[in-house]
């Protein structure tokens, strides 16, 4: 994955829990991963935390006895372009057969279904004035 803001599985786990705390030091971000199921030792997160410094995916400080890690990406980045990564695999770029597909594999609210609908009269009304 060349793309910084394209994440693997750990990867993202990894930057959940940093967009969510701000910054953590390597045995935060480690016994978060445990209390969510994810055992790893205390090195492969430090591995893998160095690695994602590397790309530019996040970044640190020193603290008063570790390092301090921190988000390099904002959330919204990372969403989008992996939202449009997988519509690009999954679907042709067809962003209509995406959300067809996700409408006929969920249950939603009448609620949900309200929130969708504001959201595409939304996006109609910045289409129009973009024009």
């Amino acid at each position: 994955m060349s793309n910084k803001s394209q994440l693997a599985s750990l990867q993202l786990a990894i930057m959940r829990i940093l967009w969510q705390k701000e910054a953590a030091t390597v045995s935060e971000v480690r016994d978060t991963l445990a209390a969510e199921g994810r055992e790893l030792a205390y090195t492969t997160v430090a591995t893998m935390l160095a690695k994602m410094e590397r790309k530019g995916q996040v970044g640190h400080r020193a603290g008063a006895k570790a390092f301090v890690y921190f988000p390099a990406l904002p959330q919204e980045q990372v969403s989008r372009t992996m939202v449009n990564d997988l519509a690009e695999r999954l679907f042709g770029g067809d962003i209509t057969l995406m959300v067809s597909h996700l409408l006929d594999g969920c249950e939603l609210s009448v609620d949900e279904l309200a929130r969708l609908k504001a959201l595409i009269r939304k996006k109609e009304q910045e289409d129009r004035h973009a024009r």
